[in-house]
């Protein structure tokens, strides 16, 4: 259909012969008899439109730029009109202006050429096609994306709620700062991916192996989803090997998937029904499930539930959302992880199943797992510390946590006052927010090494920007180390407790 050639030549035998004659070289062509004609076939697919200027009355024209005035951003609708006037006429004209991609034929014409210009207005359509496919695909990119920020987002709102209600033990408070400490770090994982998005579009994802334990994945992944089970009143059912089970891969992108299969079971689940997530051991593989008693699936979905888009077919009901393209990223994660995933269901209302083998790791020294040094609770030497960002939340929560490890901590929201409390009360360290209202952080910084007071000092940049000419920029600018936003906290006391090192080496006194 997006081949075709419309034709419209109401006037004598022009629309036969010019049909005739594209025909002859291969061309898909429809004539239409009536302007009604046209504007339906218009919105079935079309790869030009052939008309006469004595088509061009003041009904047509009227039909025909309506549709012109509602194309896609990705169309712009090539047309041949075959003239006899040409631009000779002003009223011509102005009526081949509005039509925008207008290629005028004056007659007489000679084949060749009337074949060759409808011949290069179809190739140029096909680049338009090709660019809604583009849009099509970054549309899907961009509601994935959404889809897997929110995800994160959920636990870290319900945390920060249960926060205010301020009656919270120390175990509590502890366990859900910890909840929001690690749905942070994994939505920080997938704003980095964004800083390449033509290598994620594209599915090359480069995998950050460690050993990891897959119960922490288990409890990671229910984290995230909670929010939706709870809102549609299912009883998940949790069961994990009492047997201690390590892989290797990466974290962010297990838990993914995981916490995909976990949104699927959900939302293909009538409210109250139950969802079950179990993870077995053998010698070899762990083993991750995903069981509800929902929708199901006939035996052919089964055959393609892993293809993109899939996921979509299932219900007609769309009002429970559904990407398509949650499970055909389960399916590459786990491939690239050298697992294998598999679904069943007994038929339509019966509920499915979804499996994830992976290689399980089987000599490994457990406790150096366990023994690895925790920065976040580890005391250090306290340093005198300046913190400067505008944003006054951000700031005042830096102060507190570096307040907290020992530190003694100035803020301030200006580079302008920032000098001045520089000068008079000599920082170890200063931590600069980069987009500052009233002087760009990296001017700061050139100031602060230009002052005798803090030209020694360690200076730290805290900026959203994480590419490498913005690490060039900051370096230049006199900055010792670059940080991106939101600051790893254990990374920052770790880097402090190297300062500490330093400065002693070099005889310079710890201020208290």
């Amino acid at each position: 259909m997006e081949n075709r050639i419309l034709i419209y030549a109401p006037i004598g035998k022009d629309a036969r012969l010019v049909s005739q004659l594209l025909g002859r070289a291969g061309l898909a062509c429809f004539v239409c008899a009536h302007t009604a004609d046209i504007i339906d076939e218009l919105g079935k697919g079309v790869g030009a439109l052939f008309i006469v200027d004595e088509a061009l009355t003041p009904e047509f024209l009227k039909s025909l730029m309506q549709f012109l005035e509602h194309q896609q951003t990705w169309s712009d609708l090539p047309i041949l009109v075959l003239s006899k006037q040409g631009m000779n006429s002003s009223a011509m004209r102005n009526i081949y202006s509005k039509l925008g991609n207008a290629t005028l034929l004056e007659r007489p014409v000679q084949s060749v050429t009337l074949i060759s210009a409808t011949q290069s207005a179809l190739r140029a359509r096909k680049r338009q096609y090709e660019m809604r496919e583009v849009d099509r695909r970054k549309d899907e990119f961009l509601a994935m994306l959404a889809h897997e920020l929110r995800n994160p987002l959920a636990p870290v709102s319900a945390a920060s709620d249960l926060l205010k209600l301020g009656n919270l033990d120390r175990e509590r408070i502890r366990q859900t700062s910890e909840v929001i400490s690690r749905q942070v770090k994994h939505m920080t994982g997938l704003i980095d991916d964004l800083l390449d998005v033509s290598r994620v579009s594209r599915g090359l994802v480069t995998l950050d192996q460690t050993t990891l334990d897959a119960r922490q994945i288990v409890t990671s992944a229910v984290e995230q989803v909670r929010p939706l089970i709870d809102s549609r009143r299912h009883r998940l059912t949790v069961q994990t090997s009492p047997e201690s089970a390590y892989i290797q891969g990466d974290q962010k992108r297990l838990i993914q998937v995981i916490t995909n299969l976990l949104n699927n079971a959900a939302k293909y689940t009538p409210a109250g029904g139950n969802i079950i997530l179990t993870m077995d051991v053998d010698s070899e593989h762990v083993v991750f499930s995903v069981s509800d008693n929902g929708i199901g699936m006939a035996q052919k979905m089964i055959s393609r539930v892993f293809e993109m888009f899939e996921q979509a077919e299932r219900t007609s009901d769309r009002s429970e959302g559904g990407l398509g393209i949650g499970l055909a990223i389960v399916k590459s994660l786990v491939e690239l992880h050298r697992g294998t995933v598999t679904a069943q269901s007994a038929g339509a209302e019966k509920g499915s199943t979804f499996t994830i083998m992976l290689p399980r790791i089987t000599r490994l020294d457990e406790a150096a797992l366990h023994d690895q040094p925790d920065m976040l609770t580890q005391q250090t030497t306290g340093r005198r510390v300046l913190v400067v960002d505008d944003n006054v939340d951000a700031a005042c929560m830096l102060a507190m946590f570096l307040e907290s490890a020992g530190h003694e901590v100035m803020v301030e929201h200006n580079a302008r006052n920032a000098l001045v409390r520089a000068r008079a009360e000599v920082p170890d360290v200063c931590l600069l927010d980069i987009g500052l209202p009233d002087m760009d952080g990296n001017d700061l910084a050139r100031q602060l090494r230009a002052q005798t007071e803090t030209a020694t000092s360690v200076l730290i940049a805290i900026t959203g920007y994480g590419q490498e000419f913005d690490r060039k920029k900051t370096a230049a600018a006199g900055f010792n180390h670059h940080f991106v936003k939101p600051v790893d906290m254990e990374q920052l006391l770790g880097l402090l407790a190297e300062v500490n090192v330093v400065h002693s080496a070099r005889g310079i006194p710890s201020r208290k």
